[in-house]
């Protein structure tokens, strides 16, 4: 039996060493929802911090999961898949919400399947899941530097931080983060593309 709950998955690295870096804008927006709909987070197994609550949106209340997987990145998908088999959800319910270089700071995609474009995280969900229908939230960070040292150039950028402009921006790119989940959530795919993917 399915359930009635959808799942938010916001991807990040635990640790005080990786907060506020680029690769954690997951868990950034998944904060945002936590203290949006007054969540608290506890422990899923080791393998998660998970809350539970209900969204109140435009007349109607989801019940909903939020999770910040504390496997590290490349194995997001150990901590999702164990949830989602828990409480018998499936994959079309699961929204993540994870950083992408592919777009410019501050640019929002919502998309469901297609590639993993690189991101560990996402390979790792596809692999536990054993598909990719789960809606995406792509935040943009921005590219690092290509040339002789694309790679450690990579790793550098994924695991830096914002500079002071971009800090600025912060709070209301994650506000926005939080309102394409949302949408993905209460309103379809297709609303929240057409609201968030054009911007």
């Amino acid at each position: 039996m399915a359930s009635a709950f959808w799942l938010i998955v916001g991807l990040g690295n635990p640790g005080s060493k990786y907060e506020g870096t680029r690769h954690n804008m997951g868990f950034m927006t998944a904060d945002v929802l936590a203290e949006r709909w007054s969540l608290s987070l506890s422990d899923h197994k080791g393998l998660a911090k998970l809350g539970k609550g209900v969204m109140n949106l435009e007349g109607r209340s989801v019940k909903f999961f939020l999770a910040k997987p504390l496997t590290y990145m490349n194995d997001s998908g150990n901590a999702v898949a164990s949830i989602s088999a828990y409480y018998g959800i499936e994959a079309e319910h699961i929204v993540v919400i994870h950083d992408d270089m592919d777009l410019e700071f501050g640019r929002i995609k919502v998309k469901t399947g297609g590639s993993a474009g690189g991101h560990n995280g996402i390979k790792s969900i596809d692999r536990s899941l054993s598909t990719n229908q789960y809606a995406r939230v792509r935040m943009g960070v921005g590219h690092a530097q290509r040339g002789p040292h694309a790679h450690d150039n990579t790793v550098d950028w994924v695991l830096g931080g914002f500079n002071p402009d971009q800090r600025k921006q912060l709070p209301e790119f994650l506000a926005d983060g939080a309102d394409a989940a949302e949408t993905v959530i209460v309103d379809g795919l297709n609303a929240a593309q057409e609201r968030f993917n054009g911007r």
